[in-house]
């Protein structure tokens, strides 16, 4: 049906819409890390108040002091009619919005905002409970204040609080009119209240903050409506702007599935009834969020970087992306000209470009990226370098080649105006190693220095680092290197084998084994090994462009710069430091340190002090001992010593296999040799626990037997362990996985325990110190029991910490903390030893193994990190 005239109406237009491509399913809500970062500060909000409520005792005692003072010069029939108008208008205008919601259809707002408003109202009553039965007097005389009427007021208002929650979960922030309404309705209200004597000022922040916080922390779990708008959308908000759409494709770039892809918008190819089509991008809340975190953290971490907002308004980006694409055309470079831009509601933008019709560079085979267009791409970023534009994106996918073969650039989204020089130098890095994945590095060089010159490309050198790269880059970085470390790893194997094949033709030629021939042919075939790397031995892209920039200007800098403000390792020993008070403390506040420290015998401390020393030689000793290559021994020990550090942040069974392996990498020995000597210490070590654990049993067994036959506990244990592996072998899924687990140990550890067995000296080292670790750690258990007056058998005690030590790695808490104390305990008890001795004993022992070295972890931990050792 068509209006006078031939105008078409407008849902004859909605069916003539065209869309192809696939236009993926919506999901019906999102939950968005805005909401979960609001709920967090409200979190704080909460805790900050409260803090300020039990500590600054004058300052509240003076707030409600001057507060009382005015409301006794406030005429009463002002407070009077104040809290009857608000009283009434705070509930008629929550459901008159909910009437104008329910009548457009958007019922769903309001079914979010019903339950944050239960969900509020739930909290404020157990606030009020924990205030009246728990919270300390301070905080009772800050939140509460005596009624007009008698008795106490309520800490947190039960109805205000609800209404906040529900005007919050529903949006109304975003409708200007209703917002401020209901604003004025809780400031009348609030103050009505307040002067009334009805409630405190920490109370009625109390319960803006209760309500703010429900509703965000409601609607991160169950999600906010999904309003993005769909390709037909796109087209109405098209027709609304002046153009006349046809149809609409979809263009979903070839890596769409990229992390750094998801927040760069919807990309669509639209034909027009007369003119040459549009590349329109969608951009709306949803995608705009993604990738929140990294852009947080990387504001946070690094130095001289600015990123992105993290939290920045739909509006801001709209602007931000069209002043980048006049500033860019401005400049003299190609970019797609932005024609037109438009809002999409209230949670959409869209900006409309001239279309490109050309491919993007990864859409070009390597023989099609001539040095040429490289050069090319280079003036495109040496012009927007000379107004200090900065693209941050310099990837495959921004470069577009038409059919002419002129350069476009493109997605300035990420981009920046009035760079700094860091930051261009950035993109200048970031384009060399694009090219250089793909031509290789010297014709990357070659071309950036016909363009920019050799200074400007040896100022880029100290950013030429993964850190400074982009997202995508680095992942293709750390592919290439593990296919490097693979290569490496195939032929040092084949290597050896075609090695001990020679040597026993050799010897079989020679007619015999002797110790010189052998001497002889291990030399060979370590030499063979060591060609055959180096033959494979590959330098990764980053330090070829170095080496490439350095043929040009060889007094270039090359020390990278330093971006992090903030390095993980620093967040790790923060954490630590953390959690080490709070266990710490945990621990303390059920003991009284008298019994741990005044009824102690102290040479008996002394001696559990020196096993607990003795420990890391043992464990330093049992790892080099599984290590063919040479590492200093006094590093290993300061090693060994961070590890009781690392244990804090860690469970004991992952902290320590870490640390040891990089440790091990940094002194030089290969990344696959590193991780095959840790695990073949931990399977040896796993076996011999396993054996001790069941001989001292199995002695422990028969201490109460006339006989040296086992007792029934022994027999049970046994028993017990065989039907789990009758279980295990019975069930597929369970077999699979322990196969599985099993197959992927041996592949890597068996070879290094064969290197080990050929080197008697250093089985003696691994075995010796595997089992001096466990006699240390047994007999400082032993002496700290004999501190407090207790004695139990060497074959008990054994048996106890064994146990609770396998406990303990298996727990997920850091050091198996918790679980090795009650085991441990327990275990003491059991075998006969009073509580009173045992608690303070158990104690005593992790003070000496546990906590103590934490200072000394820390220092061994800083020490070698400083020394690159870590």
């Amino acid at each position: 049906m068509r209006k006078p005239g031939g105008e078409a109406t407008g849902q004859d237009e909605a069916s003539q819409d065209h869309l192809e491509g696939h236009e993926p399913i919506l999901p019906a809500r999102v939950h968005r890390p805005s909401d979960l970062l609001r709920l967090l500060l409200g979190i704080l909000g909460i805790a900050i108040v409260l803090i300020v409520a039990a500590f600054a005792h004058g300052t509240t005692a003076g707030l409600e002091q001057d507060i009382e003072k005015g409301a006794g010069q406030a005429p009463p029939l002002l407070i009077s009619f104040a809290g009857f108008a608000s009283s009434v208008a705070v509930l008629i205008v929550p459901v008159a919005f909910a009437v104008e919601r329910l009548i457009k259809r958007d019922g769903l707002r309001i079914a979010d905002g019903v339950l944050a408003a239960v969900l509020a109202h739930g909290v404020s009553l157990a606030t009020d409970l924990w205030v009246a039965e728990q919270a300390p007097v301070s905080i009772q005389n800050a939140l509460t204040e005596p009624a007009p009427g008698g008795g106490l007021t309520d800490p947190v208002h039960g109805y205000l609080a609800p209404v906040i929650a529900y005007m919050t979960a529903v949006g109304m922030a975003r409708r200007p009119r209703w917002r401020v309404l209901l604003w004025a309705v809780l400031l009348l209200d609030s103050f009505a209240v307040l002067v009334g004597g009805y409630t405190t000022p920490f109370s009625i922040l109390v319960t803006v903050l209760i309500g703010w916080t429900v509703a965000y922390g409601t609607l991160y779990t169950v999600g906010s409506p999904n309003v993005r708008p769909t390709a037909r959308q796109l087209l109405g908000g098209l027709r609304r702007v002046g153009f006349k759409p046809v149809k609409a494709l979809r263009e979903d770039p070839p890596d769409a599935d990229r992390a750094d892809q998801n927040d760069r918008g919807r990309r669509y190819l639209v034909t027009l009834e007369d003119g040459p089509p549009l590349d329109v991008t969608l951009v709306d809340r949803e995608q705009q969020a993604h990738g929140f975190y990294y852009r947080a953290w990387r504001r946070f971490a690094l130095r001289g970087i600015t990123q992105r907002r993290s939290l920045q308004s739909l509006r801001q980006a709209l602007e931000q992306e069209a002043l980048l694409a006049y500033a860019a055309i401005a400049a003299g470079a190609n970019a797609p000209r932005l024609i037109a831009t438009s809002e999409l509601g209230p949670d959409a933008v869209m900006l409309v470009y001239e279309h490109i019709d050309g491919r993007g560079l990864n859409a070009l085979p390597d023989e099609e990226i001539t040095d040429e267009l490289m050069c090319a791409v280079w003036r495109q970023v040496k012009a927007l370098q000379s107004r200090r534009i900065a693209h941050r994106r310099l990837e495959d996918d921004a470069v577009l080649v038409d059919r002419s073969g002129t350069v476009f650039l493109t997605d300035f989204s990420g981009g920046e105006i009035a760079a700094g020089d860091l930051v261009l130098r950035m993109d200048v890095a970031q384009l060399l190693t694009t090219f250089g994945l793909r031509v290789g590095a010297e014709r990357s060089v070659a071309a950036a220095v016909a363009v920019l010159g050799p200074d400007a490309v040896a100022d880029s050198l100290p950013l030429l680092q993964p850190i400074a790269l982009n997202r995508n880059t680095r992942a293709t970085l750390r592919r290439l290197a593990k296919e490097r470390a693979q290569r490496e790893r195939e032929a040092a194997i084949e290597a050896s084998r075609a090695g001990r094949e020679a040597q026993a033709g050799e010897l079989e030629a020679a007619g015999g084994r002797s110790p010189r021939a052998e001497k002889h042919a291990e030399r060979a075939e370590k030499q063979a090994v060591t060609e055959a790397l180096e033959e494979v031995r590959e330098e990764d892209l980053l330090a070829q462009i170095r080496r490439q920039v350095l043929l040009v200007r060889p007094q270039a800098p090359i020390q990278p710069a330093r971006l992090e403000r903030v390095r993980p390792r620093t967040v790790v020993s923060f954490v630590a430091g953390g959690f080490a008070a709070y266990f710490l403390l945990s621990q303390l506040t059920h003991v009284d340190p008298r019994q741990v420290v005044g009824g102690a015998n102290w040479a008996w401390v002394a001696a559990a002090l020196f096993f607990a020393a003795l420990t890391y030689i043992a464990a330093a000793l049992s790892l080099l001992g599984f290590v063919p290559e040479r590492v200093p021994f006094v590093r290993t020990v300061i090693a060994q010593v961070a590890g009781s550090f690392v244990k804090l942040v860690a469970p004991a069974a992952v902290g320590g296999v870490a640390l040891n392996t990089r440790f091990l990498q940094r002194a030089g020995v290969r990344p696959g040799h590193a991780v095959a000597s840790v695990g073949a210490s931990q399977l040896f070590g796993l076996g011999c626990h396993i054996i001790l654990l069941l001989v001292f049993g199995y002695l422990t067994g028969t201490e109460h037997t006339p006989t040296l036959s086992p007792s029934r506990a022994v027999i049970a244990g046994l028993l017990t362990a065989a039907v789990l592996a009758l279980v295990v072998a019975a069930v597929p899924v369970l077999r699979k996985f322990v196969v599985e687990r099993v197959r992927a140990l041996f592949a890597g550890v068996v070879p290094r325990m064969l290197d080990v067995v050929q080197r008697p000296q250093k089985l003696l080292s691994g075995i010796g110190g595997m089992l001096l670790l466990t006699v240390s750690f047994v007999m400082c258990l032993d002496v700290s029991i004999r501190a407090f007056g207790g004695e139990l058998s060497y074959a008990s005690i054994a048996v106890v910490f064994l146990a609770g030590n396998a406990l303990g790695s298996a727990a997920p808490t850091p050091g198996g903390l918790g679980a090795v104390e009650a085991a441990l305990i327990a275990g003491l008890i059991a075998f006969g030893l009073e509580k009173e001795i045992a608690t303070p004993a158990v104690l005593l022992f992790r003070l000496m193994t546990f906590w103590l070295p934490v200072l000394p972890g820390w220092l061994s931990f800083t020490h070698l990190t400083r020394k690159e050792a870590l």
